[in-house]
Parts: C-alpha cells; sequence; structure tokens
C-alpha cells in the first residue's frame, strides 16, 4: 500500500459503512432537529457520553467547524442551536447526509470533501468552535491536524476533540478475555497489524499516545481546559468499566 493513499482507502472504507447502516453515519430526525431547536440537545464525541453543556460557548451566530463531523449528527444540532456550521468529512456519503440533512430542515451548511491530513481550506482565525469526534484514529501524524486546528480558530477559540486512547487495539472480538495486540497500532509498518484490519474491514487505522493526542493540542499553542473518559458502549472491555476515550475541551491562547 502506498502510504500517502491510507486516506483514500478509509473514506472508501467508510462511504461502504455509511451504506451498510454505520451508527456514525446515521443523520439526525426531523423530530430530534425539532427537539434541538425547542432547547433539547447534546452531541457526542465518543460512544456514549453527551458533551457538557458547560464546555459550550454561546451558539447563536458562532462560526463552527465540524471537523472530520460528517454524517448529520453533531452540525445539524448546532445549527438548530443557532450556530453557522461548517463540515469537512473525507468520505462523500458523510458529506451527502449533511446536505440531505440541511436541505429538509432548510438551512444553508458549507460541506467541504477533504482530507484532515492536508492543510484545511480555511482561512486564519475563521472559527469559533472546533467539533472533532473521535476520528484521528484513521490517520497517522496528528500533529499537524491540532496546528491546523489552532491556525483556523479565533483567538480563545475552542477546540473540542474525542480521542482514541489505543486499548481497543490490544483486544479483538473473537478473543474478548485475551491480550492479543500491541502497541504501537500502526499498520504501515506493521503487516500482521494491516492483516488483521483487512480481515476485519476497518480501514486502515492508528493508535496515539497521550503526547500525541493531548500534548500535541498544548505543543500547537492550546490551553487544556477539562477532560473526560468514555467506554466503548458495549463488548468486554465496556462490562469491565475500561475508558478507550478520552474527550478534550482546550482554548486557543
Amino acid at each position: 500500500m502506498d502510504k500517502q493513499d491510507y486516506t483514500s482507502i478509509n473514506a472508501r472504507t467508510i462511504d461502504r459503512w455509511v451504506e451498510e447502516g454505520w451508527e456514525w453515519g446515521i443523520p439526525v430526525s426531523h423530530e430530534e432537529f425539532e427537539r434541538a431547536r425547542q432547547g433539547g440537545w447534546r452531541i457526542l464525541l465518543t460512544p456514549t457520553k453527551p458533551v457538557p453543556a458547560s464546555w459550550f460557548p454561546p451558539l447563536e451566530g458562532a462560526q463552527v467547524l465540524g471537523l472530520a463531523s460528517g454524517g448529520g449528527q453533531q452540525m445539524p444540532i448546532l445549527t438548530a442551536r443557532g450556530a453557522h456550521c461548517t463540515v469537512l468529512d473525507y468520505s462523500e456519503r458523510q458529506i451527502a447526509s449533511e446536505r440531505m440533512v440541511a436541505e429538509r430542515e432548510g438551512y444553508e451548511i458549507h460541506a467541504v470533501c477533504a482530507d484532515m491530513t492536508m492543510p484545511l481550506p480555511f482561512a486564519d482565525e475563521s472559527f469559533d468552535l472546533i467539533v472533532h469526534p473521535v476520528s484521528n484514529c484513521y490517520i497517522r501524524d496528528v500533529l499537524p491536524v491540532w496546528k491546523e486546528c489552532w491556525r483556523v480558530l479565533k483567538p480563545g477559540g475552542l477546540l473540542m476533540a474525542g480521542l482514541d486512547n489505543g486499548f481497543n487495539y490490544l483486544f479483538e472480538d473473537a478473543e474478548p478475555d485475551r491480550m492479543v495486540g500491541m502497541l504501537p497500532f500502526d499498520p504501515l509498518d506493521n503487516p500482521s497489524q494491516m492483516e488483521c484490519l483487512i480481515r476485519d474491514d476497518c480501514g486502515v487505522q492508528f493508535s496515539h499516545t497521550i503526547a500525541e493526542q493531548i500534548g500535541g493540542q498544548l505543543q500547537a499553542g492550546f490551553r487544556l481546559l477539562d477532560v473526560y473518559d468514555d467506554t466503548n458502549g458495549v463488548g468486554v472491555l465496556h462490562e469491565h468499566g475500561v475508558p478507550c476515550f478520552w474527550a478534550t475541551l482546550a482554548r486557543k491562547e
């Protein structure tokens, strides 16, 4: 595999998952959109825990970027709360879902199909808030993404990110009680890890350390404001209370 082409493979894989009913590709319903307009709303960065209401800045008129956040789940809710939303995702199907919800509900969204490993196609200091659900497990190097987030946020702007902590790469569904994997998980360097991903139709995924995930945000210039963890929501690790994800709130200083 061309090491520069794995993101295209992931985009095509996610397109197929969406067609098969992937839970992170099911758009909000009209009823959910209406409830959000009336004040009953939440969004997820990780599988089960809603983002605390205290994390959000005033949303009326806010410029919000959904980074790798396609699928019609977070951006419609924030639009219903008065935000002006832009979404960037490399999956054409996820972008199509965003446009479908916008047309159905009668609002405009700037939807961009693009690879987040490349420089973001936005001007400096364009956004008040970036919403970045769990997705950088599909890219190899995360520091450039944090630097781009810092660049496109306004001073004082907020970054909300869902992060995979790597635990899931140590276990397989077929053998949930036995550690079968190892870290780091980098299938571009480890053929056996790539074989596992191909066998399980998982796209091309990567583990990242706390130094990359949270330390990288600090290195890019962010100040960490808050954090929580979350489980997979299902499976043995969830049943044992093992947190497999973090969510972070950081501010551009």
